[in-house]
C-alpha cells in the first residue's frame, strides 16, 4: 500500500501555514515548503516565509537553502521533495507538502518530470534582447504559437514562465505540454491526498491588501535592498512577486505609493492564476478559509483517517 502524504495548497494569503502547522502537531506531521520564492535565503519578509516562533517546533524542509543568486528548477524540486518525504515516513511521521507553488504541486501528485534542460545562455540572452527593444508581448505571442495548452496558465507579464516555454522547445524540440504528458504516464509512488484552501473572493483580496500593508511595516523595501546591494545576478529571484516591484521603486519607476498598490495588484493577479491553476486538479478536495483552523484540520484528518 502506498504511504499517504497530505497537500495543503491554495492562494497566496489563505492561512497554508497556520493550517499545515496546527496540522502536524496533531498528526506528528513534519512539513515540506512548495514555494518557489521561500527557497530563497535573506528573503523572508517578502516571501512571507515563517519563522522559527510561528513554526511551533515543526520541522520544516525545502526553506532557506537557495542564494538569491542561484538557480533552481521544478526537477531539483521533485527529488528534493521525494527525498524529505522519504526521511520524514522513516521516522514514522506524516509528510505534508505545504505551498502554493502549482508546478512544484504537480510535479510531485501527477509525477511529472520536468527534465533539467540545459540551459542555452546565448538563446536566453538573445530573448532577453527581444524583451528589451521590442517588449515582452512579442515573446507570449511566440509562446501560445508553439505551446497554446501550456501558454493557458501563464500571465503575458510572467516572463520567467514565458522564456521557459520558448527554451524548452527550443532544447529539446518537444512542447513543455508533450514532455508532461509523457512523463505522466509514470507510476505514482505515493497516495497524495489534496487540500485546497478557498475563500470569498473579495475578503481574499482584503487579506492581500493588508498582507502588503504589514510587508511593509516589517521593512520589505530595506530587504531588497540590502539583496540588490549584495549581488549583482539575480536569475530568478528578484523576478518573484514583492521584489521586482520593490526594485523599480528604488530604480525611480513609481513613488512608494504607486508601489504599493501595484504590488497589492499583482498580488491580487497571481492570487486569480493561483485558484484557476489548483481548480484543474478535480480531486482536489476545497476546504472553506472561513472556517476556524481548527474546523479544518479536523476536516483534513476525516479524509486522511
Amino acid at each position: 500500500m502506498k504511504e499517504k502524504v497530505i497537500v495543503i495548497c491554495g492562494p497566496t494569503a489563505s492561512g497554508k501555514t497556520t493550517t499545515g502547522i496546527v496540522l502536524a502537531k496533531k498528526i506528528n506531521g513534519e512539513i515540506i515548503s512548495a514555494d518557489s520564492m521561500q527557497i530563497y535565503k535573506e528573503m523572508n519578509i517578502g516571501t512571507a516565509k515563517p519563522s522559527e516562533e510561528e513554526k511551533q517546533g515543526i520541522k520544516h524542509y525545502l526553506l532557506d537553502f537557495i542564494q538569491p543568486n542561484e538557480r533552481y528548477s521544478v526537477a531539483q524540486f521533485k527529488l528534493d521533495a521525494k527525498k524529505a518525504i522519504k526521511e520524514i515516513i522513516s521516522k514514522g511521521k506524516v509528510p505534508i507538502i505545504v505551498g502554493g507553488t502549482g508546478l512544484y504541486i504537480d510535479s510531485l501528485i501527477y509525477e511529472i518530470n520536468y527534465n533539467n534542460i540545459n540551459i542555452d545562455e546565448e538563446y536566453r540572452n538573445k530573448l532577453e534582447e527581444i524583451v528589451k527593444e521590442q517588449g515582452l508581448d512579442i515573446l507570449y505571442k511566440k509562446a501560445i504559437e508553439i505551446d497554446p495548452v501550456a501558454m493557458e496558465k501563464v500571465s503575458k507579464n510572467d516572463k520567467k514562465r514565458i522564456m521557459r516555454v520558448l527554451e524548452i522547445f527550443h532544447s529539446t524540440g518537444k512542447t513543455k505540454t508533450e514532455q508532461e504528458a509523457e512523463s505522466r504516464k509514470n507510476p505514482i509512488e505515493f497516495d497524495y491526498k489534496v487540500f485546497a484552501i478557498n475563500w470569498d473572493r473579495q475578503v481574499l483580496y482584503d487579506r492581500i491588501n493588508k498582507r502588503v500593508d504589514i510587508m511593509i511595516e516589517q521593512g520589505l523595501i530595506q530587504e531588497v535592498q540590502d539583496i540588490f546591494n549584495k549581488y549583482d545576478f539575480f536569475p530568478t529571484a528578484m523576478q518573484g512577486l514583492g521584489y521586482k516591484e520593490v526594485v523599480d521603486y528604488l530604480n525611480g519607476l513609481y513613488t512608494k505609493e504607486e508601489m504599493i498598490e501595484k504590488l497589492k495588484m499583482e498580488t491580487r493577479r497571481y492570487a486569480k492564476r493561483q485558484l484557476t491553476w489548483f481548480r484543474k486538479n478535480k480531486e482536489t478536495i476545497w476546504i472553506d478559509g472561513a472556517n476556524d483552523v481548527e474546523s479544518n484540520v479536523d476536516f483534513i484528518l476525516e479524509f486522511f483517517n
